[in-house]
């Protein structure tokens, strides 16, 4: 399984970008997919979730501003983020939620690309 996530950069306060995660191994609709951030000195947090049935939850500091969506054709998720803030300045990573073949849980992770937003 891979993860492969781009579109992190540089973006001014208001600005937006467009996180893609693109998938290998794993086909995106049928796992639960999510967006995860870690910033300095700050434990990673979940920002953005999508299960395989298309519901949807963001973390309260990014619910109106971020939207998390996926392309069953390319398996692939985004996470469009608009009216960034300096706060969401992160590495944020891409997880793929799935089960071993005992049934327990298991998490594949992304590298990560860093989003800084200047104020």
């Amino acid at each position: 399984v891979q993860l492969q996530a781009s579109g992190g950069g540089l973006v001014q306060a208001g600005g937006s970008l467009r996180l893609s995660c693109a998938a290998s191994g794993i086909t995106v609709s049928s796992k639960a997919m999510g967006w995860y951030r870690q910033a300095p000195g700050k434990q990673r947090e979940l920002v953005a979730r999508i299960t395989s049935g298309g519901s949807t939850n963001y973390a309260d500091s990014v619910k109106g501003r971020f939207t998390i969506s996926r392309d069953n054709a390319e398996n692939t998720v985004y996470l469009q983020m608009n009216s960034l803030k300096a706060d969401d300045t992160a590495v944020y990573y891409c997880n793929a939620e799935s089960l071993t073949a005992w049934g327990e849980p298991k998490n594949y992770w992304g590298q990560g690309t860093l989003v800084t937003v200047s104020s």
